[in-house]
């Protein structure tokens, strides 16, 4: 016996409407999601006396879903090797790439001083 049921031809299923997946994104990313690292970006040194650095910061994303584009990011920092103790500062993200940020100078005790971040804190707002 021949099966009369219609049979959708290939035209006809390429005209259905197709749905596009919803992007998903990281709304509430923590500071385990960010990583971050410091460019030495000039160095002087002066013998026993210590040296001058300037640093700049080097943010990593590490989350899942990428960060939510409409949301900025202000991500603040803790820079450790001043003589003097450590330095807070804040990135600002935006766009999920465009990053704001102040190069930072500091005086490090040695040469062999070594100078390093931390991230402490993400706050969030819609942009």
């Amino acid at each position: 016996m021949v099966d009369s049921k219609p049979t959708a031809t290939s035209a006809e299923v390429a005209q259905e409407p197709t749905e596009e997946p919803e992007e998903m994104f990281n709304t509430s990313p923590t500071t385990e999601d960010f990583t971050l690292t410091l460019k030495i970006t000039e160095k002087q040194c002066f013998g026993s006396a210590g040296c001058h650095v300037t640093v700049e910061p080097e943010v990593g994303y590490e989350g899942l879903l990428q960060p939510d584009p409409d949301r900025t990011y202000s991500i603040t920092y803790e820079i450790r090797g001043d003589e003097s103790g450590p330095i807070i500062e804040t990135i600002e993200l935006s766009d999920q790439d465009q990053i704001s940020y102040s190069e930072v100078s500091l005086s490090t005790k040695s040469g062999s001083t070594k100078v390093t971040a931390k991230v402490t804190d993400v706050e969030i707002s819609i942009a």
